[in-house]
C-alpha cells in the first residue's frame, strides 16, 4: 500500500527522501546491497546539488492591484528574489561543484591526480581523499603495493625493519627521559637544559684559501648522500618539484641543474622573452673568481689572458676600471706561440672610495693601490682558467692571489620586457632613518617604465644593498606613475659616478653577515604581532644584502631584448627567488621559470652563440661535443635496425653513397683530415685514467698537499680534461670576428702573421627560402671550380681526395651545379638568364588548341611536370638513382671538397619565422669561397652556402654571417 504524501507537499520543490515506515522496510534496508546504498547516496547528492542551483522566485501577479502597479508589493517581491539569489550562491559555493584536483592550475595538473591524492598539493589532499571516498574512486596507495621484484622486496623489508628500529629507539629515549624527569627536581628545567644548548654560537665563517679551489659547502645530513658527486643550487628543492633535473648520477659541470620546466614552455618562453612577461633562471652554477693585488699587476694578468691592451690605457674605458661598468670578453691562453680560447668572462672592478675634499690631493694616495676584481665564467672552463690564473699570479711582483668564490656568490638572470618591473617589485634599498639612500639605489628606483635593459648604457652596472625580500612579502605590482621623464633623464645622464663607494659584495664580512638570515618562523611571529597588511620594519637582526646588478645586450644588436644579472651572496639567493617568481606583472601572470634548454633557446633566437655548445674551438666546447656524440651514439644504437638511419646506404646523388664523416657528430676532424678521436670514458671510469705525463702545451701548477682533499671531485674533472686535451678535437682553434675581418682582404692577408692551422670561425646561418637545419648538419660552399677527380666509395666516410690515382674517375656532378643553386635566389638577384633554371617552366596550352590537344597537354603536365622529354616506361627517382638531381625537385649537394663546416645549433626560429642555425666554418675554405666570388665580380655570393642535415640528401640554400 502506497503511503500518502503529507499535507502541503505540493508546495515543495521535490519530494522528501523515502522513510522506513514499517518493520519489513527496515529489514529490507538492513539487507540491501551496497550498490543500492551507493545509488541512494548519489541520488541524494544529486538532489542536493539541484537544490543548491535552483533559485526560488515569486510570481509578480501580487504586485498588480486592479491593473495598477503596487510599488510596495513589487519591491517586496524583488527583495525575496534577491535574498534567494544570495542564498543560492552561498549554497552553490559550498556544494562542491569542482573536484580538488581541478583547483590546481591547468598547466600543473597531473593525469594521476584524479585517483592519487599525493598528486595534489597538501592543502587539498584531505578534500581529495574525501571526494574519492564518496565517489568510490579506486585510489592508489604505494604502501599497499606488493613488491614485484626481488630487489624491491628486499628494500621494502629493510625499510620496515629500520622503521621498527627507529620506533623502538624513540620509545626508549622517551621512557628514559620520563624516568630522569621523575628522579630529579625541576624536571621541566632539566628537560629544557638537556634539549637546548645554553650558549648560542654563531655559525663559523667559511674559510677561503688562496690560489686553491675550495670545496662546496657542507650540506645538511638529510641530503648529504645525494650531493657526494655534485652540488645543489640554492633553489634546488624548489626546482626539483617543477622542472626536469639532470640525472642524479650524471650531473652537469658538477651541479644539479634544471634542464626544462615540467609544462610545455617553448612558445611561452619565446613570448615571455620578447613580447610580454619575463623569464628567470637560477644561474648560481656560474663560477666567480676573485683576483686581488695591485692595479698594474692585475692589468698585466688580464692582458696575458687575452684582453686588449687599450682597455687599460684609453680614457674611454676609465669607467670600467673605476668599477662603474662591466666588461665582457673572450679569455685565452698562449701555448707554443698560439692563443687558445678558454671561454667568455664578465670582469668587474671594485671601485675605490672617492677622496674627501679635505685631502691635500692625489699625491697622498698610495702609489701601489690594492684593487679587487671579479671574473664570472662558465663552470665548464672554471678549472682551466683557475689553473692559468694560479700560474700567472705567481709570476707577478708584488705577488697577486686568487680566490675561489663559486659557493660564496650566486646569481639570477632575467630577460624580457617585464624583467625590470619584476626587480623593482622585490629589490627594496636598505637604509635607515639616519642614513641617506645610496646613489645607485636611487638610480635603480628611477627605472620604472624601462622595458628593455639593452636601452641602458653599455655595460651598465649598479651596486647597492637591499633588505630581506621576505619583509615585503607578498610582492606588489609596481605602479607606473609620472616616472617616464625621470627614467629618460636617468638613461641620458646615468649619474653613477657620484659618491662612489666600494661594492659591498666584495667584502667577505658583509657577505657573511648577509647570509645569517632570520628564520621564517621569527618573521611570521613579527607579522602576527602587528596589524594585518602592515609592512615589517628593519630591525638590528635584519642585515643588509649586498648585490651587484648589471645589464647585458645581445651581440647581434638591433631591437633584441637585453638581460639583467643579479649577483648576491649564495645564501641570499633563495629568499630573493621565492619573491621573484611570485611578482604580479602588469602584463599579467608571473615571471616564467627557465631551464638550460630555455637559456639555449633565447640565445639561439637572438643569434648569440651559446657557450660551450657553439664554441668547438675551446676545450670546454670539445668536451661538450664529445659528450653529445656519446649520447647520440647511445640513442642511435638503442633503436632497432629498421628504425635508425643507415649511414652507409645514404644516397647523395650522382652515384655517391654514404654519409660524409660521422653522421652523429660535428666531424671537424674529418674536415681537417685529423685522426679519429677516442671516446670519453663512461661514468665511474674516470679513476682508471692514468695521466701519461703533462703535454707539451700544458703547464703544471704547484699545489699544496691539502688541495687534493679540498677538491673532492676535482681530480676526476682534471683527468677528463687531460683526456680531452689529448683528443684531435683539441687541435682546433677559433678566431674572433675582428681577426676574421682582417683576413678577408687578400692584400692585407699577406702582411699579417701566419695564422695557426685548423682555424674555425663561428657563424649564423639564415636560410634564403625553405629549410630547417638541425645539429650535425653539413655546410657546403657553392662549387668554386669544375668537378674534380674524386674516389667513388660505398663507405660511410668518403675521402675528399683519392688515395690512389689509378682508382680515380671523373666526378659525375653537373657542370652547372653552381648556377643551379644560384637560381634559387631568383634570376634578378643571381644575374642569370631564365634558361639556367634547374627545370624549365611548364608548357602552356595554346589558345586555339582543340579538345584532343588540350587533353594530351594536360596529361603530359600531370605525368611530367618538369616539361622535359617523357620517357617510357616512366623512371622513378629510385630507378634513376638521383643522377642529376634529388627527386626531380632539388639540385645535388656539392662534393666533399666543398664541405666547409658543421651546424652546432639549428631549428625553426620563432623570432625570424623561418629556419636558422649557428655553426662553425673552416676559415681557409671560407676565404677561398669569398676570393672566388670576388674574382667573378659578385662578392655577395661568397657568403652563400648549402646546408644538408645529417642522414638526408636534400640541401637548402643559406647565407652565413660571422658573429
Amino acid at each position: 500500500m502506497n503511503k500518502q504524501p503529507p499535507k502541503g507537499s505540493e508546495a515543495r520543490k521535490r519530494k522528501d527522501p523515502p522513510t522506513s515506515g514499517n518493520t519489513s522496510s527496515a529489514q529490507q534496508s538492513k539487507h540491501a546491497s551496497p550498490t543500492g546504498q551507493q545509488s541512494n547516496a548519489r541520488s541524494h547528492k544529486r538532489a542536493k546539488l539541484q537544490d543548491a542551483r535552483t533559485i526560488r522566485t515569486q510570481a509578480s501577479d501580487a504586485a498588480l492591484k486592479d491593473g495598477e502597479l503596487d510599488l510596495q508589493a513589487f519591491l517586496s517581491a524583488r527583495e525575496f528574489e534577491i535574498r534567494a539569489l544570495e542564498a543560492s550562491m552561498r549554497k552553490s559555493k559550498a556544494a562542491s561543484t569542482t573536484r580538488a584536483f581541478q583547483k590546481v592550475p591547468r598547466d600543473m595538473r597531473r593525469r594521476t591526480a584524479s585517483h592519487n591524492v599525493k598528486r595534489v598539493p597538501k592543502r587539498l589532499r584531505a578534500r581529495a581523499a574525501k571526494e574519492m571516498a564518496e565517489d568510490n574512486t579506486p585510489t592508489v596507495d604505494a604502501r599497499k603495493r606488493r613488491p614485484r621484484t626481488t630487489r624491491a622486496r628486499i628494500r621494502a623489508e629493510t625499510a620496515k625493519r629500520l622503521r621498527l628500529l627507529a620506533d623502538r629507539k624513540r620509545k626508549k629515549r622517551a621512557k628514559q627521559a620520563a624516568s630522569n624527569a621523575e628522579d630529579q627536581e625541576g624536571a621541566a628545567d632539566v628537560d629544557a637544559a638537556t634539549s637546548r644548548p645554553t650558549v648560542h654560537t654563531r655559525a663559523a665563517r667559511p674559510k677561503i684559501r688562496r690560489n686553491v679551489p675550495n670545496e662546496p659547502p657542507k650540506p645538511k645530513s638529510k641530503f648529504r648522500k645525494r650531493q657526494l658527486d655534485k652540488t645543489w643550487l640554492p633553489t634546488h628543492l624548489w626546482h626539483a618539484k617543477r622542472a626536469r633535473m639532470t640525472e642524479p648520477k650524471d650531473p652537469l659541470w658538477r651541479f644539479a641543474i634544471p634542464l626544462t620546466p615540467n609544462d610545455k614552455c617553448y612558445r611561452p618562453t619565446h613570448r615571455a622573452s620578447g613580447d610580454k612577461g619575463a623569464v628567470v633562471w637560477d644561474m648560481s652554477y656560474m663560477s666567480t673568481i676573485g683576483l686581488y693585488g695591485s692595479t698594474e699587476g692585475i692589468g698585466r694578468v688580464l692582458v696575458s689572458l687575452g684582453l686588449p691592451q687599450h682597455l687599460f690605457t684609453d680614457k674611454k674605458h676609465q669607467r670600467w676600471r673605476s668599477g662603474l661598468r662591466k666588461q665582457s670578453g673572450m679569455l685565452s691562453k698562449e701555448r707554443k706561440g698560439v692563443r687558445k680560447d678558454i671561454g667568455p668572462a664578465t670582469i668587474i672592478w671594485n671601485p675605490v672610495s672617492t677622496p674627501d675634499d679635505t685631502a691635500e690631493g692625489p699625491s697622498k694616495a698610495p702609489r701601489r693601490q690594492q684593487r679587487q676584481v671579479f671574473l664570472r665564467v662558465h663552470p665548464s672552463c672554471f678549472f682551466e682558467l683557475f689553473n692559468e690564473l694560479a700560474v700567472l699570479v705567481k709570476a707577478q711582483t708584488p705577488q697577486l692571489y686568487v680566490e675561489d668564490l663559486r659557493f660564496e656568490i650566486g646569481s639570477i638572470e632575467l630577460v624580457g620586457p617585464g624583467s625590470t618591473e619584476a626587480l623593482l617589485s622585490i629589490l627594496h634599498p636598505y637604509y635607515g632613518k639616519a642614513e641617506s639612500e645610496e646613489q645607485h639605489a636611487k638610480i635603480f628606483k628611477s627605472l620604472v617604465g624601462v622595458t628593455n635593459p639593452a636601452s641602458l648604457a653599455p655595460g651598465a652596472l649598479l651596486a647597492f644593498s637591499i633588505m630581506d625580500p621576505r619583509l615585503r612579502h607578498p610582492p606588489k605590482r609596481v605602479q607606473a606613475g609620472d616616472e617616464d621623464v625621470s627614467a629618460l633623464e636617468t638613461l641620458t645622464r646615468w649619474p653613477v659616478a657620484e659618491n662612489i663607494k666600494p661594492h659591498g659584495l666584495f667584502d667577505r664580512s658583509t657577505r657573511f653577515q648577509a647570509g645569517v638570515l632570520p628564520t621564517q618562523k621569527s618573521l611570521d611571529r613579527r607579522k602576527g604581532s602587528g596589524t594585518p597588511g602592515m609592512e615589517l620594519g628593519i630591525t638590528a637582526r635584519d642585515s643588509p644584502i649586498p648585490i651587484i646588478l648589471f645589464a647585458s645586450r645581445p651581440a647581434s644588436g638591433g631591437q633584441a631584448q637585453g638581460s639583467w644579472t643579479l649577483m648576491a651572496p649564495w645564501k641570499c639567493i633563495l629568499p630573493i627567488w621565492y619573491n621573484l617568481v611570485r611578482v604580479p606583472l602588469s602584463s599579467g601572470g608571473n615571471p616564467r621559470l627557465g631551464g638550460l634548454n630555455e637559456l639555449r633557446q633565447v640565445a639561439f633566437e637572438q643569434g648569440v652563440p651559446w657557450f660551450p655548445g657553439d664554441y668547438l674551438g675551446t676545450d670546454a666546447g670539445a668536451e661538450w661535443e664529445l659528450e653529445q656524440r656519446a649520447k647520440r651514439r647511445a640513442d642511435w644504437e638503442r633503436r632497432p635496425k629498421g628504425k635508425r638511419v643507415a649511414w652507409d646506404s645514404l644516397d647523395l646523388g650522382a652515384g655517391r653513397k654514404g654519409e660524409v664523416g660521422d653522421g652523429l657528430a660535428c666531424d671537424v676532424e674529418h674536415l681537417f683530415g685529423l685522426p679519429k678521436d677516442e671516446p670519453l670514458p663512461k661514468k665511474g671510469a674516470e679513476e682508471e685514467i692514468v695521466a701519461s705525463g703533462a703535454e707539451a702545451d700544458q703547464m703544471e701548477v704547484d699545489k699544496p698537499k691539502d688541495a687534493e682533499t679540498a677538491t673532492g671531485s676535482k681530480s676526476k674533472t682534471e683527468n677528463v680534461q687531460q683526456l680531452v686535451s689529448r683528443q684531435p678535437l683539441s687541435q682546433i682553434h677559433r678566431i674572433s670576428l675582428s681577426a676574421f675581418s682582417a683576413l678577408v682582404d687578400p692584400e692585407k692577408r699577406t702582411t699579417l702573421p701566419t695564422p695557426p692551422a685548423h682555424l674555425i670561425v663561428t657563424v649564423t646561418l639564415t636560410f634564403v627560402g625553405r629549410g630547417v637545419a638541425g645539429p650535425c648538419a653539413r655546410i657546403y660552399r657553392l662549387p668554386t671550380r669544375n668537378p674534380i677527380v674524386v674516389l667513388p666509395s660505398t663507405q660511410a666516410e668518403v675521402p675528399a681526395t683519392p688515395s690512389q690515382p689509378g682508382d680515380a674517375v671523373l666526378s659525375p656532378l653537373p657542370t652547372d651545379l653552381r648556377d643551379q643553386w644560384l637560381s634559387r635566389l631568383g634570376g634578378a638577384k643571381a644575374g642569370l638568364q631564365n634558361g639556367s633554371r634547374v627545370h624549365p617552366p611548364p608548357q602552356r596550352i595554346p589558345a586555339g588548341a582543340d579538345m584532343a590537344t588540350r587533353k594530351k597537354l594536360v596529361a603530359e603536365s600531370i605525368l611530367n611536370p618538369t616539361g622535359g622529354p617523357l620517357p617510357w616506361p616512366w623512371e622513378s627517382a629510385q630507378t634513376k638513382g638521383n643522377k642529376t638531381d634529388i627527386g626531380g625537385q632539388h639540385p645535388l649537394c656539392p662534393g666533399e671538397e666543398d664541405l666547409v663546416g658543421f651546424v652546432t645549433t639549428g631549428a625553426f626560429c620563432l623570432a625570424d619565422g623561418k629556419g636558422k642555425a649557428i655553426g662553425s666554418l673552416a676559415v681557409a675554405k671560407a676565404l677561398e669561397a669569398m676570393d672566388f666570388a670576388k674574382e667573378k665580380g659578385r662578392p655577395s655570393e661568397g657568403r652563400l652556402c648549402v646546408v644538408r642535415n645529417a642522414g638526408e640528401s636534400v640541401g637548402w640554400l643559406a647565407k652565413w654571417e660571422v658573429v
